[in-house]
C-alpha cells in the first residue's frame, strides 16, 4: 500500500508541472525600426496577418530576454498598436488550432478540428474567398506542413483538421494564389502539377515570375525540418510578399504567414527549440515592418491562436532566466494583438478572436469594395 501512496504521489507532482529550468540572458542592442503615423481615417489596400502558434506574451518575454536582455526590443514590440485577444473556441474554454483560425479566417466561432465550418458544418466564406471576389490575391506561408490546421482554414472546409490528403485537395481547387510550407505527402504532385507551378528553395530565391498558373511550394514531407536545406518562414514570407505585391493589376493582396513550429516547442517544454523558432517569427515580422514603412498601404496584423504550455517565469539567477513550464497543453490565456499601417486603430483594446476577422474587413472598407477579377496566378 506504501508503494501505490509513493506512485499516486510522484504521478501527482510530475502532472503539476515541469521543473525550473535555466536559460542564458541574451545581451544585445535593440535595432530600432522607423514607424510611420497613419490617420484614423487611412484605409488599407493590402493585409498581412503573422500567426505565432502557440505564442503567449511569457514565450515573447523569454525570447526577448535570451536573445537580447531585459531591456532589449525586438521587432514585435515596436509594433505601436497593441490589444488583446480572447480565444475560446465554440465548445471550450481553450481552442485548438483549426477553430482559432477559423475565427480569424471566417469571423464565427466553431468546435475544436473543424476548419471554416461551424458548429452545425455548415460551410463559412473565408477571408481569402471573400478578398477573390474583390480582385485580390492571396498567399499562405506556413513552416508546418501548408495542410495544417491554422493555413488550412484560410482555404478548407472540412469537420476534421486531421484529414490532410483531403485538405490538400481542398487547396488545389481553392482561391489561394500562392501556398508555401511543408507536406508534399500528402499531395498527388503530378495532379498539383497542372494547376500550381511547383517550387524549390532555390527558385525562391531565382523564381522567373509567371502569371499563368498558381505558386506551391512543398519543402518537406511533413513540417519543415529546421536546416540551412530548407526555407525558414523569413524566406517563403518575402517571396511571397515579392510575388504578391508586384503585380498592380489586382486590387490588392491577402497574406497570412505562421511560425507553426512555436507551439510544437512549447507542447514539448522546449524552450530552447522555441526561442530558435522566434528568431525566425521576429525576424520575419522585421521585415514585414519595413514593408509597411515602405509600403504605407498595408495592415499589419501579428497574433497568436492560443498559448500553448503555461509558460512562466520565475526569476533570475547567475545571469539566467529561470522559467517553468506548466503544461504540455493549449492554454485559455488570452493572447496579444499587434497592428501597424492603415486600420491599425482597431485592434487596441479587448476583442474576441472572431473581432480580427471583421476589423480586417473594416480596414479594408471591404463593404464599398466593387467586384472585381484579378486573372493573375489562375
Amino acid at each position: 500500500m506504501q508503494k501505490l501512496y509513493l506512485f499516486i504521489l510522484i504521478f501527482l507532482v510530475g502532472c503539476s508541472g515541469s521543473s525550473e529550468e535555466s536559460i542564458k540572458m541574451g545581451f544585445k542592442d535593440t535595432e530600432i525600426l522607423e514607424i510611420k503615423r497613419f490617420t484614423e481615417e487611412s484605409k488599407a489596400k493590402n493585409v498581412i496577418l503573422v500567426i505565432g502558434d502557440g505564442t503567449g506574451i511569457n514565450q515573447i518575454t523569454l525570447s526577448r530576454m535570451a536573445i537580447g536582455g531585459k531591456d532589449y526590443r525586438l521587432a514585435i514590440d515596436q509594433m505601436p498598436i497593441f490589444g488583446m485577444s480572447l480565444t475560446h473556441s465554440f465548445n471550450d474554454i481553450y481552442t485548438d488550432s483549426a477553430a482559432a483560425a477559423t475565427a480569424w479566417s471566417a469571423g464565427q466561432k466553431t468546435k475544436n478540428r473543424y476548419l471554416s465550418i461551424d458548429s452545425e458544418k455548415n460551410k463559412l466564406e473565408s477571408i481569402p474567398e471573400k478578398f477573390f471576389k474583390k480582385g485580390y490575391l492571396t498567399g499562405i506561408v506556413a513552416t508546418s506542413s501548408i495542410t495544417h490546421a491554422t493555413p488550412a482554414a484560410f482555404y478548407a472546409h472540412i469537420d476534421s483538421r486531421y484529414k490532410e490528403k483531403e485538405i490538400a485537395n481542398q487547396l488545389l481547387l481553392s482561391k489561394i494564389n500562392i501556398a508555401l510550407g511543408g507536406g508534399a505527402k500528402f499531395f498527388d504532385l503530378k495532379n498539383a502539377a497542372q494547376t500550381h507551378v511547383i517550387i524549390d528553395q532555390k527558385e525562391l530565391l531565382e523564381f522567373d515570375f509567371k502569371e499563368d498558373k498558381k505558386i506551391l511550394g512543398l519543402f518537406d514531407e511533413d513540417g519543415i525540418i529546421r536546416s540551412v536545406d530548407k526555407p525558414s518562414q523569413k524566406d517563403m514570407t518575402n517571396f511571397a510578399l515579392k510575388q504578391l505585391s508586384m503585380n498592380e493589376s489586382c486590387n490588392g493582396f491577402f497574406l497570412m504567414s505562421e511560425a507553426s513550429q512555436i507551439d510544437w516547442a512549447a507542447h514539448d517544454n522546449d524552450a530552447k527549440s522555441m526561442i530558435t523558432e522566434f528568431k525566425d517569427f521576429d525576424n520575419t515580422i522585421r521585415e514585414l515592418i519595413n514593408f509597411v514603412t515602405k509600403d504605407m498601404n498595408t495592415l499589419l496584423l501579428i497574433t497568436a491562436d492560443h498559448e500553448t504550455g503555461g509558460l512562466q517565469i520565475m526569476n533570475e539567477k547567475d545571469n539566467n532566466i529561470i522559467i517553468q513550464w506548466g503544461t504540455g497543453r493549449h492554454t485559455g490565456i488570452p493572447v496579444g494583438v499587434y497592428a501597424y499601417g492603415p486600420g491599425a486603430h482597431l485592434f487596441s483594446g479587448l476583442m474576441d478572436n472572431t473581432d480580427i476577422h471583421n476589423k480586417i474587413l473594416d480596414a479594408v472598407d471591404y463593404a464599398n469594395l466593387e467586384n472585381s477579377e484579378c486573372r493573375a496566378y489562375q
